[in-house]
């Protein structure tokens, strides 16, 4: 009956009297989650530890953050917290280890490492001012003053200066 908490508590634990809890996460959800992080590089969680299930990853969403959290305390993801969700990305030596506890060969490499290659797109060929036919005698005429309102010696504006919002100027008597 006189049983102290000290009975419960680990050996290495910071504080003396306090239990350390373990969480038991089944072989299948670690090798999921460790699986969809070597291959895609980041993986994201929602800070919500009552989610039932992961929004990419079939495994609780609790399952997700402590493990996450257990790769971040050995320095194998970095983490990023914006907005209630968590970031993680893989650093090299979670790569590393990834590789070793899931038996994956070296040629295989994270998503996130990958470069992409991308088809070329056909771009829109710019022509010069002299290419276009059709442009060039309308702009010719636009410019010498032919046509109407010419752009050197035909230009009339219609600014009569002064801050009364469009209407005429009062008249001077």
């Amino acid at each position: 009956i006189n049983r102290t908490l000290s009975n419960h508590t680990s050996r290495n634990s910071a504080t003396p009297n306090t239990p350390q809890l373990a969480m038991y996460i089944p072989k299948k959800n670690i090798l999921a989650v460790y699986a969809f992080l070597f291959k895609e590089g980041v993986v994201t969680a929602k800070k919500d530890k009552f989610l039932p299930k992961h929004h990419t990853i079939e495994v609780p969403n609790l399952h997700v953050m402590k493990l996450m959290e257990s790769l971040l305390s050995r320095g194998y993801v970095k983490e990023t917290f914006s907005w209630q969700w968590l970031y993680y990305s893989l650093t090299d030596e979670g790569i590393e280890y990834l590789r070793e506890y899931l038996h994956i060969p070296s040629n295989i490499e994270p998503a996130t490492l990958k470069k992409v290659v991308r088809a070329p797109t056909a771009r829109p060929s710019f022509r010069r001012f002299g290419d276009d036919e059709r442009r060039g005698p309308r702009r010719e005429g636009y410019r010498s003053g032919r046509g109407g309102r010419g752009g050197r010696g035909g230009f009339r504006g219609g600014f009569r200066g002064g801050r009364s919002g469009g209407r005429p100027a009062p008249t001077s008597q």
